[in-house]
């Protein structure tokens, strides 16, 4: 029996008292959730807190261990994620048109009509019956929306980057990242009854991003969306789920207003917390009071409960990210790039591009995808020549590429002695309570610390590519699409360690919330041209 909800539609899907372990480990615990049409999900969490799980239940690819999980039936659901599969072989205008096979069929036959009637020029019962079919066509067209179906695959092809050559081409043939704008642009033009987005932002420039949020203002279906880009979750949920200690707390509004509601939220635990304290203080003085024999015992509780009051008291995290940074020392100028040019093939990236890298500088790139920023970094880091100019590094600085960190993490090292034993890391200079500090901060416990690489997720492994760099001790970070992999809390703490950098950070990045709380300076690439300017 399905139960209506409050305003009396059903309730497309429906978690009750779901519980997940894989092995030994929890997942989810007496989880509780509903999808009322229309809904807006953002699901967030820690990296591993189980919001894939979660679409997985959904899905049916993971079954409960306790717990129902149910879709409304006729629900029509579509799923995607960085790591969707289309046929390879396939382009993705012909993956795109086989959406439309129903509405090509009705076109043929309306034109095969056509020729008929051209061809019949009597007024017989053939050509009435000819007539009368294709009236029920055009109804057909009319309530399948069919009339301009090229004209939307165009549309979104275009919108997402596609060129006459990413069209033509096999989908083996596109990079990963292709492959993915590939999936969403299939997925968006099901136009299915609830959309389940597992990070739908990655890969795509600002242009692509604001695209996808109008289209969700003409979107009448759900959505679920695990997504770090806070600026996309501010524009496009209605609520916010987070998946934290196995359970589902729930907020209503966009991202900003769970900013709000969150701090309340912790706010009030923590005063649960102090007044757990003081009763739990009353009553050793009850038992002290009581008993001559326990005093000693009791002064040690009370000792106990400060100590963890204090613990759990927080510290600013500012002051940890300055105390590791206090023994780097940074020149004032650290690179001049002089004239530098770049082409592919016959496309011209970017000519005769000048400008200054200085300490201090946190310079975001900004253009469309295809115009040069990850280029134009690979240049800088040296793993790619410029066809003219040069980038002249000042003496002694030492340049680090997150993104060739993060590929060529060894998988057999420990957590540990990556992030720590690097030449010049500033774990060899800081105090070993500082970088105990950060690292925590960076969610790392003394179990993560311990583990192999090779054991870790892509979010993890992200994690511990972006925690080498930060404590590198480089003067400058490259860092392209840095956001992708990492989930919020781990975002933040980059954010905060970014903007007390005494060094000098280049960084591509579609995520404009990210980019406004992290750039003083803006490198803009637009026409082929490319123009350094302060940040608004």
């Amino acid at each position: 029996m399905t139960l209506p909800t409050r305003n009396g539609s059903m309730s497309l899907i429906r978690l009750h008292d779901v519980t997940v372990r894989f092995e030994n480990t929890q997942i989810l615990r007496e989880a509780f959730f509903r999808l009322e049409p229309r809904d807006r999900v953002g699901l967030i969490g820690r990296n591993g807190s189980g919001k894939s799980t979660l679409l997985k239940l959904i899905l049916e690819q993971v079954t409960p261990d306790t717990g129902t999980v149910t879709v409304e039936q006729g629900t029509r659901v579509g799923y995607f994620s960085q790591f969707s599969e289309l046929n390879g072989n396939s382009t993705i205008t012909e993956v795109l048109d086989g959406l439309f096979s129903e509405i090509a069929a009705i076109e043929a036959e309306l034109a095969a009509i056509d020729a008929a009637i051209a061809l019949d020029s009597s007024a017989s019962a053939a050509l009435d019956a000819l007539i009368a079919r294709q009236a029920v066509l055009f109804e057909e067209m009319e309530r399948l929306d069919g009339w301009d179906y090229r004209r939307r695959i165009d549309r979104t092809l275009t919108t997402l980057g596609f060129n006459d050559a990413h069209r033509s081409c096999a989908i083996d043939e596109l990079s990963g990242g292709w492959r993915n704008r590939a999936a969403l642009a299939k997925i968006l033009l099901e136009d299915p009854d609830v959309l389940l987005l597992d990070e739908p932002t990655n890969y795509l420039d600002v242009d692509g991003v604001e695209w996808l949020e109008a289209w969700f203002r003409d979107f009448h279906g759900a959505a679920i969306i695990v997504s770090h880009d806070r600026r996309f979750l501010d524009t496009v949920v209605t609520r916010i789920v987070e998946v934290e200690n196995f359970h589902l707390h729930e907020y209503s509004g966009n991202f900003a207003e769970y900013v709000v509601q969150k701090q309340f939220r912790l706010k009030t635990l923590e005063q649960q917390f102090v007044h757990e304290s003081e009763l739990l203080a009353f009553e050793s003085e009850g038992i002290a009071d009581r008993r001559e024999a326990a005093k000693s015992a009791s002064r040690g509780l009370g000792k106990e409960l400060s100590g963890i009051k204090k613990s759990r008291a927080p510290r600013p995290v500012d002051q940890i990210i300055t105390e590791i940074y206090g023994g780097l020392h940074v020149k004032e100028i650290l690179c001049r790039v002089e004239s530098l040019t770049k082409s592919y093939g016959s496309k011209e990236l970017f000519a005769d591009l000048s400008f200054e890298i200085r300490r201090g500088n946190r310079i975001v790139v900004i253009g469309s995808n295809g115009s040069g920023k990850s280029t134009l970094l690979r240049v800088l880091a040296g793993q790619e020549p410029a066809d003219a100019g040069a980038a002249v590094w000042a003496s002694g600085t030492s340049v680090i590429s997150y993104n060739q960190v993060l590929e060529e993490l060894d998988n057999d090292d420990t957590v540990t002695h990556a992030v720590n034993a690097a030449p010049g890391s500033l774990a060899l200079i800081a105090t070993r309570k500082s970088v105990n500090r950060f690292l925590a901060m960076f969610q790392f416990s003394e179990a993560d610390l311990k583990n192999r690489i090779g054991n870790l997720s892509g979010g993890q492994r992200a994690r511990v590519a972006m925690a080498q760099c930060l404590l590198s001790g480089a003067s400058v970070l490259l860092l392209d699409e840095p956001t992708n992999h990492l989930d919020l809390p781990s975002t933040q703490v980059m954010e905060r360690a970014l903007v007390h950098f005494p060094g000098a950070v280049v960084v591509v990045s579609h995520d404009r919330f990210f980019s406004d709380k992290v750039a003083n300076r803006q490198l803009i690439f637009r026409d082929g041209a490319a123009a350094l300017t302060s940040a608004a």
